[in-house]
């Protein structure tokens, strides 16, 4: 049995990023169009102090030669007009651009980490909260909003800004290039240095306990009924001040050297700064510069910092929606657990003969095999039940044929067909189950009940309904099979089992498998529903799972379970009559438990 342990990548930025230009390179040429334009956009900033300069150079220059002077000033202030015109409309396509690129990233990463959750195996939803889970996805989901905007508008326009820039001054004047390309990398460096080394390990913890934090209030809120039922709103209170006062704790030392990033950003761009202005004044004192040029090389500066000032923001913003999407990228990165393999193909059952040969299974890390040289044929059309302690094998024994777990060893067929090599949607088609515990959704009761055939029309739903015992409570209902059940069925109470027992009866599969189907009817609504069901196996391969032997004794074979091993087999009639027997002294019991019951009853009456 294949089994992928939930463990993260072992370098999360790279993995993030390798992720999200992955996704990038399905849209290349919209992501080619857009950096195109931001850059021309950007290019617009990096020019426009270079006119700037012209026109200040032109106003000095006017009194000695007025219509000259009045002509290149307009020059230089056309050009600026040009300029900032094209950047506003090259935005504005770009933007459109980036809003269309970025909700289709968003829309096909949640699908597919939806598609990979509803395939993660058993043990992987059982040891998983559901809140957790949903605050994962969505979390990853918008961090790709801030990552888009942060990598293809920010970073992208400021790295261009800063190397046309430096690229200018340099042209000018070399030693000012080289003091505004130094400072820049040195700043660059320790903001990149300080997000991901001393900033990013505070920001996954405070990720975890927001993680931990959803999933603990999703468990809350989904149990209430037990929390009243315990009168336990003061525990979850105090269960849940816990947790925020972690969340709380982590999140700030999060925040607080975020804070601290800033600040010392701050600190070096007011040094860079002091630097530029400083050689500026001493261009202009060596005759080296105009009044323009220190014009130029100001606005030039007012610009980069600007950028250099953003940037650090940005590299912080970056470094969060990594952080973000980190949980998501790794939903991506784990294994199914139990996969179709290549040469999977679609199994259609007409007989319902089931086999298991020599069959060897373990739980992970169970280091006994619950299974081990197990074997058990079940004939086309045969009613079977399943016996036996808690832990004795026999909900394995339905998980394996449906194959939510692979085996170790050996083969489970379906008309002689290895359950391994079908596709597992098509396997589980053809079975049809009702469990003891059944689980809805917060839909109405015709899509619960429509759920075991999608296409079926209300008639076939209300005959269903009707063989469940299910109609009566229905039709008291005002919106009838349009009301809705609540989350996970919480506004019915054994109607629970009815609307599970009539998915079933429309799913009308070959194989039925019936996890103590009656548990939670009353006596007259059970023998209705025992009814219905032995009708409904007629022609069927069933098997059930009893705990109460009333549901059993009508069967074509009992198999009894203990350790993982069939240990009796045989009638109801035939069982009951060995000596020392576990399917005897299980009987014996119930029927003693029965009997002080109705003597209890006869008593109080």
């Amino acid at each position: 049995m294949s089994n992928h342990a939930d463990k993260g990548p072992k370098n999360p930025f790279l993995s993030v990023f390798a992720f999200a230009f992955a996704q990038w390179a399905r849209q290349g040429w919209l992501v080619a169009g857009i950096c195109a334009l931001f850059l021309l956009a950007t290019l617009t900033d990096v020019l426009m102090p270079l006119y700037a300069g012209r026109l200040v150079d032109a106003i000095s220059a006017g009194l000695a030669d007025l219509p000259a002077a009045r002509g290149a000033a307009l020059a230089a202030l056309a050009a600026m007009i040009v300029l900032a015109l094209a950047a506003v409309a090259t935005r504005h396509v770009a933007f459109i651009g980036i809003c269309r690129f970025t909700l289709r990233i968003m829309s096909e990463v949640a699908q597919e980490a939806f598609w990979r959750i509803q395939r993660f195996s058993t043990d992987w939803h059982a040891n998983s909260f559901a809140g957790s889970t949903v605050r994962k996805i969505t979390r990853g989901m918008w961090a790709f909003d801030m990552f888009n905007d942060t990598v293809m508008i920010a970073l992208l326009g400021s790295v261009t800004v800063l190397g046309g820039a430096t690229a200018l001054l340099a042209w000018h004047w070399p030693l000012m290039g080289v003091l505004v390309g130094v400072g820049a990398v040195a700043y660059l460096a320790l903001t990149a240095g300080l997000s991901l080394a001393y900033v990013a390990p505070a920001a996954r913890l405070s990720n975890a306990w927001d993680t931990r934090l959803g999933g603990g209030l999703a468990d809350a809120v989904s149990c209430n009924a037990v929390v009243k039922a315990f009168g336990g709103e003061s525990r979850e209170d105090e269960r849940i001040a816990g947790m925020l006062g972690k969340w709380s704790v982590r999140t700030s030392r999060t925040w607080n050297r975020s804070t601290n990033n800033g600040t010392l950003q701050g600190l070096v761009l007011v040094a860079l700064r002091a630097a530029v202005i400083g050689a500026a004044i001493w261009l202009w004192s060596q005759g080296r510069a105009t009044p323009g040029d220190v014009v130029y090389v100001l606005t030039t500066y007012v610009v980069v910092q600007g950028y250099l000032r953003d940037v650090g923001m940005h590299i912080r913003n970056l470094q969060r929606s990594v952080n973000d999407m980190e949980e998501l990228v790794e939903f991506h990165d784990q294994g199914l657990g139990v996969e179709d393999r290549v040469d999977a193909r679609p199994i259609a059952v007409r007989e319902g003969r089931i086999a298991f040969e020599r069959v060897r299974f373990h739980y992970a890390g169970h280091r006994t095999p619950l299974y081990d040289d197990f074997s058990v044929a079940i004939a086309a059309g045969e009613r079977v039940g399943l016996v036996g302690h808690s832990g004795s094998g026999k909900t394995t024994f339905v998980k394996l044929l449906q194959r939510l777990y692979d085996i170790n060893d050996g083969r489970i067929s379906i008309d002689g067909m290895d359950v391994a090599r079908a596709t597992q949607a098509s396997l589980r088609s053809q079975i049809a189950i009702v469990q003891q515990e059944p689980v809805l959704f917060h839909r109405s009761l015709a899509e619960n009940i429509g759920y075991g055939r999608p296409g079926a029309t209300p008639r076939e739903m209300a005959r269903a309904a009707r063989l469940a015992h299910a109609e009566e409570f229905v039709a008291r209902l005002p919106r009838g099979y349009e009301t809705l059940v609540g989350e996970r069925g919480v506004k019915l109470s054994g109607e629970r089992q009815r609307i599970a027992i009539a998915r079933a009866f429309l799913a009308d599969a070959p194989i039925l498998i019936l996890d103590e189907a009656t548990s939670s009817l009353d006596s007259e609504s059970e023998a209705l529903i025992q009814e219905g069901m032995q009708r409904l196996m007629l022609g069927r391969t069933a098997i059930v799972i009893a705990h109460r032997l009333s549901t059993v004794q009508k069967l074509d074979r009992i198999l009894v379970f203990d350790r993982g091993r069939i240990v009796e087999e045989g009638t109801h009639a035939g069982l009951v009559r060995s000596e020392n027997g576990i399917y005897r002294r299980l009987f014996e019991r119930q029927a003693m438990a029965l009997a002080e019951g109705l003597e209890a009853g006869l008593q109080a009456v």
